[in-house]
């Protein structure tokens, strides 16, 4: 059965104190794969069409559109609970957005502190150059032929 939505009733007056959100939310992801850069990737409810993410983007946030194209993710049920029943994820919609007029989508870099080296001596240079050690150390020994470490020989 379909969701009723119910708008407030229209009442004369000055000045009209009216908002209409809208009934969608977008959910901007990160895409897993190499994306142009005037595509953007969002997850949407199933019900949203593709004229609904076009009109969403350029009325709300006057964003230009080019071109919509959206796709639907199938979860899988192949885990289980604590009685053995097997639980499903919820399927999803992933819609791509092209821009239009030559405009590009880049993600903000939030840890702009990770990429910059640090000063020499310092702790988190340390750290850093155990975890290589560390990482160095677990590489499986090529001479062993795919023999684990723990099977002597």
């Amino acid at each position: 059965m379909a969701k009723r939505i119910i708008y407030p009733l229209y009442q004369l007056g000055n000045p009209q104190l009216r908002i209409f959100r809208p009934t969608f939310n977008l959910t901007l992801v990160r895409p897993g794969k190499e994306q142009p850069p005037d595509t953007v990737q969002f997850r949407i409810p199933m019900e949203m069409t593709k004229f609904d993410v076009r009109n969403y983007l350029e009325k709300i946030y006057s964003v230009p559109v080019a071109a919509v194209r959206t796709r639907i993710q199938y979860c899988t049920n192949k885990k289980r609970n604590h009685l053995n029943q097997r639980v499903k994820r919820p399927d999803y919609k992933v819609a791509y957005v092209q821009l239009a007029q030559q405009q590009t989508f880049q993600f903000p870099d939030i840890f702009p502190e990770k990429d910059r080296k640090h000063e020499e001596g310092s702790v988190e240079e340390m750290q850093e150059k155990f975890m290589e050690d560390e990482r160095q150390r677990q590489k499986p020994d090529l001479r062993r032929g795919g023999v684990t470490e723990w099977f002597g020989l």
